[in-house]
C-alpha cells in the first residue's frame, strides 16, 4: 500500500498569497484555532456532532456510505455578525455536480450546540475575513455541511460526483477525524492546466482552503481496516452576492 503523504502546510500568516499564488492551502490544526480565535482543543466541543449525523438519503449510486446535515449562515466580518439563514436546501447545477446537480436535497440542520460553539463561530468569521483579504469585503453567503463517509458497503466515497467545482468562491474542507481507514487522498488540480498535487489529511481540525474558480479537487475513496471505520469532515463554501440557487 502507497504511504499516505502529508501535505505541505502554509503558515496562517502566508496563506491569503500563498492562495493567490497557487490557489489553495493546507493550514495546521494549530493555525486553525488561531484563525478562529480559539484555543487548540475548543473544536472538540463539537466532535460528538459526528456521532448523530442522519443518513444522506439522495445518493444516486445506491450507497448508503454518507451522513450529513446542513446549514446556510450570512457572514459579514466587517461588521462581525453571523446571521443564521432560513433552513434551505442544499443546490447545485449540473456543471458543477454532474450526479446531483440540479436536485434540491434536503438534509437536517446543524445542531444547535454546534452552531452556537465558540470555535464554530470562530471559524466562519476567520474564513470570511480570509474572503475579505481575497475577494474584497462584503457579506458572504455560506454553506457549512458535516459528513461522515463510513466503510458499512464495504467502500465509501467522499466524493461520488468525482472530481469537481463547487460553483462558490471559497471551499474549506476541515478534517474532523479518521477512524479505522485507508485511502481518502485529497487531489487537487488546475482547473486550466495539468498540474496537481496529492496528499492524505489526517490531523484533525486541519483545514484545506480551496479557490473554486481556479482548482478542481476531489477525494479518493476510502475502505475499512480491522472493521468498521469511518471519514468525517467539515466542509464549508463561501459564495459572493448570494447563496447558489437564487441567482
Amino acid at each position: 500500500m502507497t504511504p499516505d503523504l502529508a501535505p505541505a502546510c502554509t503558515p496562517l500568516a502566508d496563506v491569503v498569497a500563498t492562495m493567490r499564488a497557487r490557489g489553495y492551502a493546507v493550514l495546521t490544526a494549530a493555525d486553525v484555532a488561531a484563525l478562529a480565535g480559539v484555543g487548540a482543543g475548543a473544536f472538540e466541543d463539537m466532535r460528538g456532532s459526528w456521532e448523530r449525523l442522519p443518513p444522506d438519503t439522495y445518493l444516486l449510486d445506491g450507497g448508503r456510505y454518507r451522513h450529513r446535515r446542513h446549514s446556510c449562515f450570512v457572514v459579514d466580518h466587517a461588521a462581525g455578525s453571523i446571521q443564521l439563514a432560513q433552513h434551505r436546501a442544499h443546490w447545485q447545477p449540473r456543471d458543477y455536480n454532474a450526479l446531483h446537480g440540479g436536485m434540491r436535497r434536503w438534509f437536517e440542520p446543524v445542531e444547535e450546540p454546534v452552531v452556537a460553539a465558540p470555535a464554530w463561530n470562530g471559524l466562519l468569521q476567520g474564513l470570511a475575513g480570509l474572503g475579505d483579504a481575497l475577494h474584497g469585503a462584503q457579506p458572504w453567503y455560506v454553506e457549512a455541511h458535516q459528513f461522515r463517509i463510513d466503510t458499512s458497503d464495504g467502500i465509501g466515497r467522499p466524493t461520488p460526483e468525482g472530481a469537481h467545482r463547487d460553483g462558490v468562491d471559497l471551499v474549506a474542507v476541515c478534517m474532523v477525524g479518521r477512524h479505522a481507514i485507508k485511502g481518502g487522498e485529497t487531489r487537487v488540480f488546475d482547473a486550466d492546466g495539468p498540474d496537481g498535487q496529492r496528499f492524505t489529511l489526517s490531523e484533525p481540525w486541519s483545514l484545506l482552503l480551496l479557490d473554486d474558480a481556479r482548482v478542481i479537487h476531489e477525494s479518493t475513496p476510502i475502505q475499512p481496516v480491522d472493521g468498521h471505520g469511518h471519514r468525517d469532515t467539515l466542509v464549508i463554501t463561501l459564495r459572493a452576492g448570494n447563496f447558489q440557487g437564487d441567482d
